[in-house]
């Protein structure tokens, strides 16, 4: 009895000590596996993490003929750094990020013929790298990040729609005290794109400017011959904006004259000295859709997020990306 006991200790024994290490061990190097895997995906890139973290935009850089590839919220977020001031408030800066976000999903859902979604340059929406910004801010690169990253986390997966569809979310720096009608900078009409009242703009301190330029100078950007220098028949859009006018005898858009002369605004007045021309300007950009120091004024006088993006895009719904992806 003795030794048949002694028999069945040594067993328990064994039993005991292996199948612990059978169980174990697997589990042991899966944890292993994905815990390699975890520090590899954080050490390629950090995520400012939110509901589009999977969607990844293809970004070419125009400086090195390059594709950036970054998750959809972070991209939100370079954007937002590169194209409004980061001492704005911060519903200013929510608004942005829904503008940024709904702009690049909108060309998601398109698609593009190009192996990159988006370009990194004003002719979509301004984009530099975490690098880039580190450069441009120096010590102020983390205050400014955190507090970026702070608005673009608090509208995680959020897009402006209208019909149930992303819309074109336009945006510019200064507004004249109006913004502009679609069809009048742009052809096409666009119901969410309306004329409405920005009074906050006139605190931006790139509210107004003026350009001189010589006679010749003047005419021949504009393609003119002669000497004189000659305007009528100026006609001007619901916000005051210059629609359309006379140069010697030549029409022009006042988007044309804004282009070719590279004029802040097409808010323009014209003063022909003896020799040099004189153009004043009111706003800063196209004025379609938001101003952003317009938005920075609501919020600076108590409005939300969502009530800026209403504002400038009429009759528009703010909804998850997970409802129209």
């Amino acid at each position: 009895m003795k030794r048949q006991g002694l028999i069945l200790g040594i067993i328990l024994l064994a039993v005991i000590t292996v199948i612990p290490s059978l169980i174990v061990i697997p589990f042991a190097e899966a944890a292993t596996e994905n815990g390699h895997i975890n520090i590899e995906q954080s050490t390629e890139y950090v995520s400012t993490s939110g509901e589009g973290d999977e969607i990844i935009v293809n970004v070419l850089r125009d400086s090195t003929d390059t594709i950036e590839t970054v998750p959809l919220e972070d991209y939100v977020a370079l954007v937002v750094a590169s194209e409004i001031p980061a001492d704005f408030e911060m519903e200013a800066l929510k608004a942005q990020a829904l503008a940024a976000r709904t702009y690049i999903v909108q060309r998601l859902i398109h698609g593009s013929d190009e192996e990159y979604h988006v370009t990194d340059t004003v002719d979509h929406q301004v984009f530099q790298s975490e690098s880039e910004l580190r450069e441009a801010w120096g010590v102020n690169y983390s205050g400014n990040m955190g507090k970026i990253n702070q608005a673009v986390q608090e509208t995680s997966g959020e897009i402006i729609t209208y019909d149930g569809n992303p819309i074109t979310a336009a945006f510019f720096s200064t507004s004249n005290g109006y913004t502009e009608n679609a069809e009048d900078y742009w052809q096409n009409e666009i119901p969410y794109l309306r004329s409405v009242s920005s009074p906050w703009d006139e605190q931006s301190p790139v509210y107004r400017d003026q350009e001189i330029f010589a006679y010749s100078e003047v005419l021949q950007l504009l393609g003119l011959s002669g000497h004189t220098f000659d305007v009528s028949n100026i006609v001007r859009t619901e916000s005051n904006r210059i629609k359309e006018l006379v140069i010697n005898g030549e029409t022009f858009s006042g988007r044309e004259v804004r282009e070719k002369l590279g004029l802040r605004s097409n808010d323009f007045s014209i003063e022909a000295e003896s020799d040099h021309i004189i153009f004043k300007t009111n706003g800063y950009g196209h004025g379609v859709g938001m101003s952003q120091y317009g938005a920075n004024g609501m919020a600076q006088s108590g409005n939300s997020y969502q009530e800026i993006v209403q504002h400038y895009y009429q009759d528009v719904q703010i909804e998850s990306i997970e409802s129209i992806l």
